[in-house]
């Protein structure tokens, strides 16, 4: 039998949805796009500007309407939303981020050539010993969720992009992917830092890790601060594939002064907040891939986590400490690299023919943190890896990963074996593992940075 208060709501939506139907086709300026486009701002509000930069700003805003997909507004969707009349197609974080919750089919994935008109794809068997345990409704680890808030089912969040992104970037063309630089395995010929540990001469098809998660001091704004899983296949020529997820962290810069004198700043978020991340790669980080879901490739089927926004709670120095779980695995049935998050949210899947070599298997796994060093001052930067503190400080003090594991040909979450420790240059951001019945495999990385034994 129906509750007293279903049967007196019932009659409301249709006319609500028609209501809304009637006047989005009367009155397209009050259209949801046209409210929810923060790219574009009213004359009176700008300022003039010389003729090359308002040709760059036609551009930005023409990439935003490519990429920043529109939210919800469907029948469906208006139809769900009457009944829960206090919420919104988008959410306005406590980091200052928008979040957008656009249909699924309709996410940049579904640009791609090879998935037009395809649908997301059930989720995969997870990893033989797997702990499925966990209850995954009471976990939050991002801001815009802090009151209890997710997009609804049949949409992904999506943090918007901005103007302001965008000119951060050195080009339309770079915006949202890594810079070039000549990747190899020892690193100490390039401005990029590792304090890693890795695992290679086997066929691996996934790999696990909870990385401690922290707000570090980044010095310049050319330089970012990041935690990782690395999968990768291929050499360390332009042939490089690599799929990677952790946490990331840029310099935070005055913005109004950035547009005036029209700095270069390749940060993506305009803030140090820590942030949820992925990246692919399939020629070295030169003309494939993007972060998050700033290209198509990335098919998201979560609608509580957003790539990109601001991870909280974070850890605090000799307080509680906070970690995440990250897992990359390649699913056995489809052949797709799939992503999960804390104790089990599935975020979704690369396809496998984005790739050459990792269509079959990676040849490496590394876990661990990097840096961008940039020398601005003729000196080692003070941008800080992990806490900002040395593995020798240990818990509660040096950043960690535990519970290393990868992943084998038949699906099985094994411990790591015959594994190796780097540290590009370890006076400045060093690393040591160990092994414990709790924890498993883990380590301590990070370090200052520049201090007296790194000038």
């Amino acid at each position: 039998m129906a509750s007293p208060s279903t049967t007196t709501t019932t009659p409301i939506i249709p006319t609500f949805v028609s209501f809304l139907l009637v006047l989005s086709s009367l009155s397209p300026i009050l259209s949801l796009p046209t409210l929810l486009d923060s790219g574009h701002h009213s004359p009176e509000n700008q300022t003039f500007r010389p003729p090359k930069e308002l040709l760059k700003l036609r551009r930005v805003r023409s990439y935003l309407k490519k990429i920043n997909k529109s939210p919800v507004k469907t029948i469906q969707a208006i139809i769900h939303f009457s009944r829960r009349i206090q919420k919104l197609a988008f959410f306005y974080s406590p980091d200052g981020d928008l979040i957008d919750c656009v249909l699924s089919h309709l996410q940049p994935a579904f640009d791609h050539p090879q998935l037009l008109g395809q649908k997301s794809l059930e989720p995969p068997k997870r990893p033989k010993g797997f702990d499925e345990s966990v209850d995954l409704e009471t976990e939050s680890f991002q801001l815009w969720t802090s009151s209890g808030e997710s997009c609804p089912e049949g949409t992904i969040p999506i943090r918007r992009t901005t103007e302001e992104d965008v000119l951060r970037a050195s080009s339309l063309h770079r915006f949202g992917r890594k810079l070039n630089r000549n990747v190899r395995r020892d690193s100490t010929s390039s401005n990029h830092e590792h304090a890693v540990v890795f695992v290679n001469g086997d066929q691996y098809y996934g790999a696990k890790a909870s990385i401690n998660v922290w707000a570090p001091h980044v010095a310049d704004q050319y330089e970012f601060s990041l935690s990782q899983i690395w999968v990768i296949s291929g050499s360390f020529g332009n042939d490089l594939n690599t799929i990677e997820a952790g946490w990331q962290a840029y310099h935070c810069t005055d913005l109004a002064m950035t547009l005036v004198v029209f700095q270069v700043i390749p940060e993506l978020y305009g803030d140090n907040y820590p942030r949820f991340f992925t990246y692919w790669t399939t020629d070295a980080y030169q003309a494939t891939g993007c972060y998050n879901l700033l290209c198509s490739g990335f098919v998201q089927t979560n609608n509580k986590i957003a790539i990109g926004a601001a991870i909280s709670p974070r850890s605090s120095y000799n307080g509680k400490q906070f970690d995440i779980g990250v897992m990359v695995w390649k699913d056995p049935k489809h052949g797709h690299w799939w992503l999960e998050f804390g104790s089990g949210l599935l975020v979704g899947y690369w396809p496998s023919f984005l790739f050459t070599h990792l269509r079959e298997h990676a040849n490496m796994i590394q876990f661990g943190g990097e840096i961008v060093n940039t020398r601005s001052n003729g000196i080692h930067t003070s941008t800080q890896m992990g806490s900002g503190h040395f593995a020798t400080e240990g818990f509660g003090k040096a950043s960690y990963f535990r519970n290393l594991q990868v992943v084998d040909w038949d699906n099985n979450l094994l411990p790591l074996s015959n594994l190796h420790l780097r540290a590009d240059h370890s006076s400045c951001y060093d690393i040591r593992a160990g092994k414990n019945n709790v924890w498993g495999d883990y380590f301590y990385y990070g370090g200052p940075g520049r201090n007296i034994r790194c000038p």
